[in-house]
């Protein structure tokens, strides 16, 4: 009769877990970054149906999700784009408005000094 190797037996069916483990998770994170979202360890365990535990236990896991998600934040978004832009142009507006405040202004007083003219011809009549 063979002899039956528990340890060993416990070692392979580890290994075999951790296997499919690491394939859930690396086409977890393949889809992620086909459908363009935000890689994290809570969107890689979902999408991969692993504990998050598992992932913050993985050495190797950890430095991809975190090299990964550092990649995801540094590449901006339309949105960011726009903010960057609207902060870069912020001097160029503030200008725009103080130009466009002192015009208004000048043509209120020019309104009021048309305004005194045509109270001072209705006043004349009477």
């Amino acid at each position: 009769m063979a002899t039956y190797d528990r340890k060993k037996h416990l070692k392979q069916i580890h290994e075999s877990r951790k296997a499919i483990t690491m394939s859930k998770v690396d086409e977890a994170i393949k889809r992620l970054v086909r459908a363009n979202l935000g890689i994290n360890f809570n969107s890689v365990a979902s999408e991969a149906g692993v504990a998050k535990a598992t992932l913050y236990n993985n050495a190797t896991l950890r430095e991809r999700i975190e090299t990964l998600r550092q990649q995801h934040i540094k590449s901006l978004s339309a949105k960011q784009v726009k903010y960057e832009m609207n902060e870069n142009n912020k001097d160029a507006i503030i200008e725009s408005l103080k130009r466009k405040v002192k015009r208004l202004e000048h043509e209120n007083k020019d309104f009021r000094n048309q305004l005194k003219v045509a109270y001072a011809e209705v006043y004349k009549k009477f």
